[in-house]
């Protein structure tokens, strides 16, 4: 009798996109959308691919100890850029080696900062709870308490630890209290009022910070004055002038979660981004709902892992939001004992992502432009393709597929379509299988591409070539399971990196295991 023919089983190509939609820590690994990543560690997600994020270099060097504050000044045509470490202040407009300090004997380097023009000129106005208040007007550096000149008298200025104008008024904070104060209007000294909000929280606590938002209520746009304690009640008032009763006006008290340090409040275009322990949320989100029934937070796909953070380590210097348009980014620092990292939001895509590598206790914008303070130096960001000549290091791990099928797979090939620009690039793969999110094991070769010659190569055949070399060879790389991902690393200090899509080959099909 003739024996049936064994049937041989038949390779699949299944692709799938890179993932695009970012980090996501929220979702349950078993049930999250591929275009999502469990790991995605210097790579930035855009609308078509994950590009590895740019590099960082030495703005200006010699400073003694870490910088904790960057301030610019602005007075017309005329920037200034300066950085606060440990008791001194310098000058670090210029690229090099720093110069002496332009103030030295603070007892702080943590400080809060506005620009203010008033018809006396353009001044920089600096508070941290300790010292009292200094102002640059582009030449001097003044002291200001109630003998200065100009002097602010009614409160113990060195007590003033934040800083904000509203109104054409400068706004402070007093440290431990209640209590904030105000100048007149289009003023940089002078008699200071008290605006006491003991009676407006009953939770008690110490004003933390106060925000200005732009708001449009349906009836024309409006700035509103915010005011956060440190149990995370809101108090939201409208007006000119606080002194009088037609003039200033309670709009609301509202409770969220509690602020994570002086710096918690950013503006973002029109509306404030506030870091709290419900993770880092615009306060138009955050007031128009109950704590209980609180609105998803800007974090929501990385919740997880900021509420994480924010549990154990939001006592720590370091938390501050700040976005760039520049490079399409909003960024929240987050001071981590492994060493500080951000977490980064493409501001066009929404996608998640970290950055690690950058050592930032600060960062800042200045003439489009973005830096962040260290030990010892002033670093400029997304400059070049390493960190001061050190690798970027990059890892994703995509979240896992069933590749349109429940069946058992054993999977055999990979081909990750990525471009580059220089053949001088480290890069391990691997499949994981069944939620297995170890780190891949291996060194591929990648073998370039030829690129195409624009009327001469076939039309929808030839590959384009530009700045980028587009590269897709298949690699070996297996694993039995029901679901995979890929799993990719990749190190360099020269090149720049764009992964589009994965092709994997499997067999399906029992009889695998």
């Amino acid at each position: 009798m003739r024996q049936a023919a064994t049937k041989q089983r038949i390779s699949t190509i299944h692709s799938l996109p890179s993932p695009t939609l970012g980090w996501n820590t929220l979702d349950a690994i078993s049930e999250m959308d591929p275009k999502y990543a469990v790991i995605l560690q210097n790579f930035i997600p855009t609308s078509s691919s994950v590009i590895l994020r740019k590099g960082s270099s030495i703005w200006a060097s010699g400073i003694t100890g870490t910088v904790e504050t960057l301030m610019v000044y602005n007075s017309g045509a005329t920037t200034s850029f300066f950085a606060a470490a440990g008791g001194n202040i310098y000058d670090v407009t210029l690229k090099g080696v720093v110069g002496a300090p332009v103030v030295t004997g603070k007892s702080s380097g943590r400080w809060q900062y506005i620009n203010i023009s008033t018809v006396g000129g353009n001044f920089l106005y600096l508070v941290n709870g300790i010292d009292s208040p200094l102002l640059y007007n582009g030449t001097t550096w003044t002291s200001i308490n109630a003998s200065s000149t100009p002097a602010i008298t009614g409160v113990t200025t060195s007590n003033l630890i934040n800083v904000t104008t509203f109104k054409s008024r400068v706004w402070f904070v007093e440290v431990n209290s209640l209590h904030a104060w105000y100048l007149p209007t289009a003023s940089i000294g002078g008699a200071a009022s008290l605006l006491d909000l003991s009676s407006f929280f009953p939770r008690g606590g110490f004003l933390m910070a106060m925000g200005d938002w732009t708001l449009d209520g349906g009836t024309g746009i409006d700035d509103l004055a915010v005011f956060i304690t440190s149990e995370g009640e809101v108090a939201i008032f409208k007006g000119i002038d606080p002194a009088g009763a037609t003039t200033w006006a309670l709009v609301g008290i509202f409770q969220i979660g509690s602020p994570i340090g002086r710096r918690c409040f950013t503006k973002f275009a029109s509306d404030l981004l506030v870091i709290n322990q419900d993770g880092l949320q615009l306060m138009s989100l955050a007031l128009s709902s109950s704590r209980a029934f609180v609105q998803p937070s800007v974090t929501d796909k990385i919740q997880t892992t900021i509420s994480d953070n924010i549990t154990a380590y939001s006592t720590n210097f370091g938390w501050t939001a700040i976005s760039f348009s520049k490079e399409n980014v909003l960024m929240l620092n987050v001071p981590l004992p492994s060493g500080m990292q951000q977490y980064v939001m493409n501001t066009q895509t929404k996608g998640w992502c970290n950055f690690t590598g950058w050592s930032a206790s600060c960062f800042e914008v200045k003439n489009d432009t973005m830096y962040f303070g260290t030990l010892g130096s002033v670093m400029k960001c997304f400059d070049g393709t390493s960190d001061n000549g050190a690798a970027i290091a990059g890892e994703a791990l995509q979240a896992f597929s069933y590749m349109d099928s429940s069946s058992i797979k054993y999977f055999q090939m990979a081909r990750p379509v990525i471009a580059v620009d220089t053949s001088n690039i480290g890069v391990l793969l691997g499949i994981n299988v069944d939620f297995d999110t170890s780190a891949p094991v291996g060194t591929p070769t990648f073998t370039s591409t030829s690129v195409g010659t624009w009327d001469l190569s076939t039309w929808d055949a030839g590959i384009w070539g530009g700045s980028l070399t587009i590269r897709k060879d298949w690699q070996t790389a297996g694993g039995i399971g029901y679901a995979a991902s890929l799993h990719i690393k990749t190190q360099s200090s020269t090149a720049n990196l764009s992964w589009a899509s994965t092709d994997y080959i499997y067999t399906s099909g029992n009889g695998l295991v």
